[in-house]
């Protein structure tokens, strides 16, 4: 009886391994990912999803993370990561943008493998009279210096309600945490962020109170000049938000963050298995953190993206249903204005080497702009 009890857990046990050994093959042995740095949502839900890996695949995750954006992207792109977690500098590599505006960078090409949505809007004190985005019109809008990240999202929100920059006082933080806080101390009347992040709730709790400015879903105007800015969100309704009545909902926009990117040149059949083992595995790690049940594919494999989506995640995409005639059209546009503007800095980096820095960096920022218009 013990020998029958041991053979059939030896048999079982085989079994097992024989299973994950079947599942592992699909992926490598071995993987690097790199991310936001210790702390971070991002570094947290790699982390996360690394775990699940190996206990479902039996593959070890190496992560490197970096508080910057190009410390998260040379990894990848000199080969020594496999897939990068990213925030918007995926936007800005992919059209040379704002940091990337250099002769040692200019646009590069990238890959969306999925990116889990994150809200934001303009997010007012309660009595700095901002109802809608065009309130803020000549109202104290904070900013975070040498942040393009954040700052380049408010003026997307901003032009959803036409306004510009110059039509509100911008008022510059030296730090993300300051101008988050801003509004509490009542040096701002406005800024634009996720709506959980902390000093909210301490708005929230003030006699200042707190407001979203909504951005409907279907105010096709407003839609149209943030996606002029700003090409890579979409219409969120989020009901998780500080000083949110429970049940309540705000309608905001969706950007993306983390990005999980990889290279143009990575195999469709790896980004493939990649991207279905984060679907095999999504039981293991939607619990991780709060936000974490948004890496359903359903949400996180959907447009609008930072870059296009690689061919191998379309393909996965496809069979499981999620992936529609319209999102592959926004694909294809996406593909366009990257490649339009990789034709255009081939042409431009060597007719400008002349220029300083700042002014070949002011050039191709103008270049960029004259570029993606052409293509409206």
């Amino acid at each position: 009886m013990k020998t029958g009890l041991n053979l059939g857990f030896a048999v079982g046990g085989l079994m097992a391994l024989s299973t994950l050994g079947a599942a592992a093959q699909e992926l490598p042995d071995t993987m690097v990912w790199s991310s936001y740095d210790v702390g971070s949502a991002g570094y947290a839900e790699a982390s996360a999803i690394a775990d699940a890996f190996g206990k479902k695949f039996g593959t070890r995750v190496r992560i490197q993370p970096s508080g910057s954006g190009i410390g998260r992207l040379q990894p990848l792109l000199q080969g020594r990561a496999d897939y990068a977690f990213l925030a918007t500098e995926a936007f800005f590599v992919a059209e040379g943008a704002f940091d990337f505006a250099t002769r040692e960078w200019g646009p590069r090409e990238l890959r969306a493998v999925a990116g889990r949505p994150a809200g934001i809007t303009l997010i007012a004190a309660g009595d700095a009279g901002i109802e809608n985005v065009a309130d803020a019109r000549g109202k104290r809008i904070a900013f975070v210096a040498g942040n393009p990240s954040v700052n380049v999202k408010c003026e997307a929100i901003l032009a959803f309600g036409g306004l510009t920059l110059d039509d509100v006082e911008v008022i510059t933080f030296p730090t993300y945490a300051a101008a988050m806080s801003s509004m509490t101390r009542n040096e701002s009347d406005a800024t634009c962020t996720t709506p959980t992040t902390s000093q909210l709730y301490e708005l929230a709790e003030s006699p200042r109170g707190i407001h979203y400015a909504p951005l409907e879903a279907d105010n096709a105007a407003g839609w149209e000049g943030l996606l002029k800015v700003l090409p890579i969100m979409g219409p969120s309704d989020e009901d998780v938000a500080a000083g949110l009545p429970e049940g309540e909902i705000a309608q905001m926009a969706a950007y993306r963050y983390p990005v999980i990117t990889t290279t143009a040149e990575k195999s469709a059949d790896e980004v493939y298995n990649f991207i279905k083992a984060l679907d095999e595995s999504y039981d293991l790690y939607k619990d991780g953190t709060a936000t974490m049940q948004r890496w359903t594919l359903e949400k996180s494999g959907k447009p609008a993206m930072d870059v296009p989506f690689h061919e191998g995640a379309i393909r996965y995409l496809e069979e499981k249903g999620i992936w529609t005639d319209e999102d592959d059209a926004w694909n294809e546009q996406r593909i366009k204005r990257m490649d339009a503007l990789l034709t255009a800095w081939e042409e431009f980096k060597p007719q400008n080497e002349g220029l300083s820095d700042d002014e070949f960096a002011e050039a191709w920022m103008a270049k960029r702009e004259e570029i993606v218009a052409g293509l409206n």
